[in-house]
């Protein structure tokens, strides 16, 4: 099993009455609550936090994309993905990911990508997320009637992009580009592994399917509701015949970690409640524009995931927390054996953990990460070790796998 270190980058200065002056934390927050001149030490901050990650044997450290919002001030993961490129050496940029649907041309996120992985080494897990209705539709203004066709427009582009050495041209719905000829191109052959990060749709298990991308299923009700969500992507590979590997899921999970169930409870109660309660607080009304939800996800009952938060999980105690697996906590034995739980019933090789939660100190996140290290990871990174990994990147220096993934030709 493989492990990954992943910060939000929330802003960590919400006032306590912020639920109730404030209708969401996404796209409408009020912006005077955001001070530039502490956002510098707290970008530094989270940043020194992912290093330090990566120095403690985590496989990977993660970045993401979000706009308009205090819950994560990433409006450029590429940015923050340079920054870690070039004072880490070996661990997997995870980057999770660059909403292609919302740039034009997409071809950006292609150079973008390729010079991360050429910096880095062919370290780049390149992620390619739809993104939340709350960047799309409302930050971005992006129509989400036509949001998904866009976006499997941009996934081609950018994969021929990487892979097609003359120059091309691309006549497609949203894209007309007379030449196309990506300089740099990526280290890795015939491209960075590519992971989808996803909330819930029939069509992305499909998609997931047929490329033979990753399904990275970012949710923050937790791994005991996201057992059955990942069951039906199982079952849904398993009807189009693609062969169970464990790694071609990763799944995104709240730790935190203590010499003892109780100390955890008293170290991280305060910074947990602030998530729930403030973190995710999203206005209803952005978080499922009428047309983002395809008909066929409606029709299997699944409702938009991730970062949407809607849940009662700000009205709930620790015990509830624990019990109903929107966290996994306690001492190093107790976190050990939630790990052996989650793992097991949602099958996946791949856990992004989220070891910084709210407004949570350097100190207490940084203990967190150092238990789960050197206390946790090293006694259930044996689970899956049957399977081969295809899914993470082959830096300089190592053989060079092909991901499953068709080159595509033609013009558009």
């Amino acid at each position: 099993m493989k492990f990954h270190w992943f910060n939000l980058m929330p802003w960590p200065h919400l006032p306590e009455d912020f639920r109730e002056t404030n209708r969401s934390v996404w796209v409408d927050v009020d912006s005077r609550l955001y001070d530039p001149v502490e956002g510098h030490r707290v970008y530094n901050e989270y940043l020194d936090q992912l290093e330090y990650a990566a120095t403690l044997g985590f496989d990977g450290i993660g970045v993401n994309e979000h706009h308009q919002n205090a819950y994560g001030m990433m409006p450029s993961p590429q940015i923050m993905a340079a920054t870690l490129a070039r004072r880490t050496k070996d661990v997997t940029l995870l980057l999770l990911g660059q909403s292609i649907a919302l740039y034009n041309p997409p071809t950006r996120v292609a150079e973008e990508m390729a010079m991360l992985d050429v910096m880095s080494g062919g370290r780049l897990v390149a992620g390619f997320p739809v993104g939340t209705s709350m960047d799309d539709n409302f930050c971005f203004g992006s129509n989400p009637a036509t949001l998904r066709d866009k976006y499997q427009e941009n996934h081609d582009l950018i994969l021929r992009a990487w892979q097609d050495p003359d120059v091309f041209s691309w006549n497609g719905e949203y894209n007309k580009i007379r030449y196309v000829n990506l300089w740099p191109r990526p280290i890795q052959k015939p491209h960075p592994p590519i992971w989808i990060p996803g909330g819930g749709s029939v069509e992305t298990w499909d998609f997931c399917g047929k490329m033979g991308y990753n399904y990275s299923y970012l949710s923050f009700n937790g791994y005991v509701r996201g057992e059955a969500l990942m069951q039906g992507f199982w079952n849904r590979l398993g009807e189009m015949g693609v062969e169970f590997n464990p790694f071609q899921g990763a799944f995104a999970q709240q730790v935190v970690v203590a010499e003892t169930d109780d100390q955890a409870e008293q170290m991280y109660t305060e910074h947990l409640q602030y998530f729930f309660d403030k973190c995710l607080h999203v206005y209803p009304g952005f978080a499922d524009a009428p047309g983002y939800r395809t008909e066929n996800t409606i029709r299997a009952g699944l409702r938009a995931g991730g970062a949407q938060g809607l849940g009662i999980a700000h009205t709930l105690e620790w015990k509830d927390w624990v019990r109903e697996g929107y966290i996994v906590a306690g001492s190093p034995d107790s976190v050990t054996e939630q790990i052996e739980a989650l793992a097991t019933k949602l099958q996946v090789g791949h856990l992004v953990t989220l070891l910084h939660c709210g407004d949570m100190p350097d100190d207490k996140a940084r203990a967190s990460t150092k238990l789960f290290a050197e206390q946790v990871m090293p006694r259930v990174k044996h689970i899956w070790e049957d399977y081969e990994d295809h899914w993470s990147p082959k830096p300089i220096g190592s053989e060079q796998v092909a991901t499953p993934a068709p080159v595509l030709t033609g013009s558009n």
